[in-house]
């Protein structure tokens, strides 16, 4: 995620600077300060998010190896995927589309999109992607660098979190609006830390770029939600400046219903980085107002999107069930309160 020099603004109670961000991060390490956010009731509404079952789907990807473009295991996960959506009574569609990476090669992209309840007109995008980094570029072992990722967090769990939404609004049938998960393609063969070609940003979320340039007419969603990298051991979801930008009531709708679910202390209201990702195309092409839960982690060395990005250590000895319940139980919220 995303991966080009970017400007942010961390702001804190008493102190705002400004930072320059560079691969790998959003920048200098800020010391966070305590934030005083009013007292809300608990309000929890819709089904329990189950983390056990969204764990065994993070772990279920993982099984099929790197999920990396056009690999073998990209290709069995993605029928694995298709046929779980379905399982949970979604309409199920595959836009495939060859694709170019920063180097040339043609990437066989499969966006993969679901659709709970497609008759209904009133409805919400949840998005994340599916593929995985082939090439552990920022591991702290410089001869790993060349070697593709398992990507549990880096895009297995927010591809969980998606199935087990469908997998529960399918069993409660209680929602009265229609859902859309897209699966984006082709995220993560963005210019490799070690290329010797100058990364502009463009050669990212190439699956998102051709999704919200050729989604059919009249699709009009009230909003989107992406998910991204939202199951890692000590995450917590700062407001992403890219989403306030596009869409500030739905990052204020999203804060409010986790701290309303009682996951508050995940979402902290505190500005995070200027991130470069799926929502970008979405919001620019698509012009669907669309946010970002990433993590943001000041105090990292390794990376300001948690030590084990674009690492080999993105496995499942690093997935937390409690961050994977937050972030679901969080979605579940926004989508009954609607």
């Amino acid at each position: 995620m995303k991966k080009k020099p970017i400007i942010i603004i961390v702001s804190l109670l008493v102190l705002a600077g400004i930072v320059y961000a560079f691969v790998g991060g959003y920048g200098s390490q800020t010391e966070m300060l305590p934030e005083t956010e009013e007292v809300e009731k608990v309000n929890p509404v819709g089904p329990a998010f189950n983390a056990d079952s969204a764990y065994a789907f993070t772990q279920a990807q993982c099984d099929f190896g790197p999920r990396s473009m056009n690999s073998v295991g990209h290709d069995r996960c993605a029928e694995w995927i298709v046929n779980r959506f379905k399982a949970y009574g979604c309409k199920v569609e595959i836009q495939r589309a060859d694709l170019t990476g920063y180097d040339g090669t043609v990437l066989k992209s499969q966006n993969i999109m679901a659709s709970y309840r497609p008759e209904l007109t009133t409805r919400i995008l949840l998005c994340a992607h599916w593929d995985s980094r082939p090439w552990a570029d920022n591991d702290p072992d410089s001869a790993n660098w060349h070697k593709p990722i398992m990507a549990a967090n880096d895009a297995a769990s927010g591809v969980a979190v998606m199935l087990e939404i469908a997998r529960l609004l399918n069993q409660d049938k209680k929602l009265n609006i229609g859902v859309d998960f897209v699966c984006f393609d082709a995220e993560d063969w963005g210019t490799p830390q070690w290329a010797d070609v100058e990364d502009d940003g463009e050669s990212w979320a190439l699956g998102a770029q051709y999704w919200a340039q050729h989604i059919p007419g009249g699709y009009a969603p009230r909003y989107g939600i992406l998910l991204d990298m939202v199951g890692g051991q000590g995450a917590r979801f700062f407001q992403e400046q890219m989403s306030k930008q596009y869409a500030p009531d739905i990052v204020k709708k999203v804060w409010r219903a986790a701290r309303s679910a009682g996951y508050g202390s995940f979402f902290p209201k505190t500005d995070g980085g200027a991130v470069t990702d799926d929502h970008i195309p979405v919001n620019d092409f698509a012009k669907i107002p669309t946010i970002d839960i990433i993590p943001y982690y000041p105090d990292c060395r390794q990376s300001s999107f948690g030590p084990t990005w674009h690492t080999l250590a993105d496995d499942m000895q690093h997935i937390d069930k409690n961050t994977l319940k937050a972030v679901g139980q969080t979605v579940i919220q926004v989508l009954f309160m609607e």
